[in-house]
């Protein structure tokens, strides 16, 4: 079972990666930098915010999760 903490922790660092993705695309394709900067800066919040929620709902989804023995010595 993941605890809270270990989900959010979890988005963060995978939002960090994709934000900075996200910057380098912005930049390649619009080539401002200032937009660039804006687009990697919100894609983060927003995104954070999607991910968390998503792992939440898969955490209460039973399929492919190992059940626990009910009676264990």
């Amino acid at each position: 079972m993941e605890s809270h903490l270990r989900s959010v922790l979890k988005a963060v660092t995978y939002r960090i990666t994709g934000s900075i993705v996200t910057f380098l695309i912005a930049w390649i394709v619009g080539g401002e930098v200032t937009m660039a900067v804006k687009m990697g800066l919100l894609d983060p919040l927003v995104k954070i915010g999607v991910f968390y929620v998503h792992e939440r709902l898969w955490h209460r989804v039973k399929f492919g999760k190992a059940r626990l023995p009910e009676y264990e010595i």
